[in-house]
């Protein structure tokens, strides 16, 4: 006992053991909320787009647990074929299937969802988790702003095509992967495709913005239908998301990075619980149109709140992707 007061005492092992086990208490905290109710998610026919990594992988691998039908709906088939098969040899749960989607080309999302109303009749919970972060100005196969493109109107594109198979499931969700980005987000509602201006943060933060704005509007559009919709923030999360972080690129800033996304990030496993809580928890039955953080209900910024903007994304989404409204309304 004294040898060990002795060497704590010693400032070469004292220090580096407090702010060690400061480290290990904040990543801790940091990791947040943990939707830890059991559920039997047997029978019920989930989606979850972008499955093949990060907290899609990590959602997909909690339902095929509880016992739940999952569509892997992911661009790189490769991947998620492998990713497909590591879930299926762990939880045993040999109803997890792997779909090409990608959510850059409309004609791709029109192929996904008329391939899988062929095989499905029904479909519980659709989560709309794929995304793309603060990536060069690039352009879909439609000419959308990459990041708008993918984040937002692709899952507007894909939510409507399913809605029909949506709402002959009642009750059923839609949960739409947002972030706290959304808050420092605005609609550039003259330039909204970023085509007199471009910014990597601007353009994602926009997207975002987006994803809660449709949740919202959504919201009431299917009131009283049995389906409802409800967007999230899965917290700061050390995923493939952050390749495009520029400062990232420099290898040694990556060196000086790791061991602060390690103690300030969520691991994918725990960046995946908000999206569990708002597809999976009973009490959510009834909610829609809220915002949820670390698995309990948040207030989202005054942007997301503006009706006004809503309607007007909503008029430009449906514009854009070709989308009747009068099927939902």
């Amino acid at each position: 006992m004294g040898c060990l007061t002795n060497c704590l005492c010693c400032p070469l092992l004292f220090w580096p053991s407090i702010i060690g086990l400061a480290a290990y208490l904040l990543r801790k905290y940091m990791q947040g909320g943990q939707f830890t109710k059991q559920t039997d998610e047997t029978g019920k026919v989930f989606i979850v787009t972008g499955a093949n990594t990060g907290i899609g992988k990590e959602t997909v691998l909690e339902i095929a647990k509880r016992g739940g039908t999952v569509y892997m709906a992911c661009r790189d088939m490769n991947r998620c074929e492998k990713a497909r098969k590591d879930i299926i040899r762990e939880t045993n749960n040999q109803n997890i299937f792997s779909r090409e989607l990608d959510l850059s080309s409309m004609e791709s999302i029109r192929k996904f969802a008329a391939g899988f109303k062929k095989e499905q009749d029904k479909l519980h919970v659709l989560i709309n988790n794929a995304g793309v972060m603060h990536c060069p100005k690039t352009l879909t196969k439609d000419g959308f702003e990459m990041q708008l493109g993918v984040n937002h109107m692709g899952h507007f594109l894909l939510t409507h095509l399913l809605l029909d198979v949506l709402k002959k499931t009642t009750p059923s969700r839609i949960v739409n992967v947002s972030s706290l980005a959304h808050t420092h987000g605005s609609i550039n509602t003259a330039d909204l495709n970023s085509e007199k201006s471009y910014s990597r943060i601007g353009a994602y933060t926009q997207s975002k913005l987006a994803n809660v704005l449709f949740t919202r509007e959504l919201a009431k559009r299917l009131e009283g239908t049995g389906v409802t919709t409800n967007s999230l923030h899965p917290g700061a999360v050390d995923t493939e998301l952050l390749r495009n972080w520029k400062f990232l690129e420099n290898p040694f800033a990556q060196l000086l990075a790791k061991p602060l996304l390690w103690v300030l990030f969520k691991t994918p496993r725990n960046g995946a619980q908000t999206t569990l809580y708002a597809a999976l928890d009973p009490a959510l039955k009834d909610v829609s149109g809220l915002y949820f953080s670390d698995c309990r209900p948040k207030e989202v910024s005054a942007a997301a709140q503006d009706d006004k903007t809503g309607k007007f994304l909503w008029a430009e989404s449906e514009k854009w992707t070709g989308v009747n409204s009068t099927k939902v309304d």
